[in-house]
């Protein structure tokens, strides 16, 4: 989970008086336990027991049961709050945090209407203070031990919670390395179960539907007639002195099955192992599709900071795709497994294709 590169404490907060609480437990309750009215769009169904709920996931080893559509959910991280954002679910939402992109085009006006809790990972307090009645998050970290508070805390208070299945999907290894790592390779039908889940979280199917079968068919126009086989690839999230590379089996792998290219890092099962110059050297990669992030963790974070290195350092200036700029930038999330990642498909097909590598 390349968004949380630096390492981050853990946070201890301070105790909470009964005094907060309190009127933050009983406005939880009281929403997950209240039928409440419409939402916006005329799919929605009403948010009402006879409108299917209660809702139950078994979602990463834990049972998240929804009496109720949330009103006030709180989105840990940027995926997936641009999942509930493009259900239309901002009137729905209470807070979000830790960027490391602009959110995606389209969803400005939305993204504005929505209080940004961090730019990073938030407090527990300042959490709770928002008074959520639904928690998300991209991670199992940002849920866990060193992150935002475990989803035991929240479900204590009454609070449910939903972690993307992406992370913890058949194969995943999340105690493996700094960024944990996959024996199985990620498949995107990941990322179009989150949506369903959270589209059945908050009563909107229809829409989930809709939005999965758009993604579906934007990878089916981005790959139509591409063959890219033969073609090398690597991508590079961060860091310039000890570089974070795509393993195998993440997002940037579910992106290069797609295109029908191979990952320069193919044998390495690590989420983003850290990668010597000189190791990449040999390799030669054909192509390197360049994290361009606006976060400020690590060097080399932007596209022209990475390429300003690449062409200058004794043991990059000289690869085939620095010398001939083969060179594809996408956003952090786009390297995520998330709604982005359909962008990341898009992005490189494009690539390749202008490279003159492929057919």
């Amino acid at each position: 989970m390349p968004v949380l590169r630096t390492p981050v404490p853990a946070r201890t907060p301070a105790p909470r008086t009964a005094a907060l609480r309190a009127p933050a437990l009983l406005l939880v309750s009281a929403l997950l336990l209240t039928a409440c009215g419409s939402s916006a769009g005329d799919d929605a169904e009403p948010r009402t027991a006879a409108a299917g709920y209660p809702v139950t996931l078994d979602n990463c080893g834990h049972q998240v049961t929804l009496k109720t559509a949330p009103e006030r959910a709180v989105s840990l991280n940027q995926g997936t709050t641009e999942i509930l954002l493009s259900l239309g679910l901002a009137d729905r939402m209470a807070g979000t945090a830790t960027w490391t992109d602009p959110v995606m085009k389209g969803l400005e006006k939305a993204n504005a209407s929505v209080t940004r809790l961090a730019d990073d990972n938030p407090s527990f307090e300042k959490v709770l203070d928002a008074e959520p009645d639904f928690v998300t998050a991209s991670f199992v970290s940002t849920l866990g031990k060193g992150g935002v508070a475990t989803r035991e805390q929240f479900e204590k208070l009454g609070v449910p919670t939903y972690v993307s299945p992406s992370d913890c999907s058949e194969g995943k290894d999340n105690d493996s390395g700094g960024d944990g790592s996959r024996s199985k390779p990620l498949t995107l039908d990941a990322v179009y179960g989150e949506i369903r889940d959270l589209a059945r979280v908050f009563g909107v199917r229809e829409r989930g539907e809709k939005l999965v079968a758009a993604l579906k068919e934007r990878v089916r126009t981005a790959t139509d007639g591409l063959d890219a086989s033969g073609v090398s690839v690597m991508y590079w999230f961060a860091n310039s002195q000890a570089p974070y590379l795509a393993g195998c089996c993440g997002a940037p792998g579910a992106i290069t099955r797609a295109v029908g290219a191979r990952n320069a890092f193919a044998d390495t099962h690590d989420e983003w192992p850290q990668i010597n110059w000189e190791t990449v050297a040999d390799r030669d990669p054909d192509v390197l599709v360049i994290g361009d992030l606006t976060r400020r963790q690590q060097t080399a974070e932007t596209a022209a900071a990475k390429i300003r290195f690449l062409e200058t350092h004794p043991a990059t200036r000289n690869l085939t795709a620095v010398k001939k700029k083969r060179y594809v930038l996408l956003s952090g999330q786009a390297m995520n497994p998330s709604i982005r990642t359909i962008e990341g498909i898009e992005k490189v097909a494009a690539g390749l294709r202008a490279s003159g590598l492929v057919k």
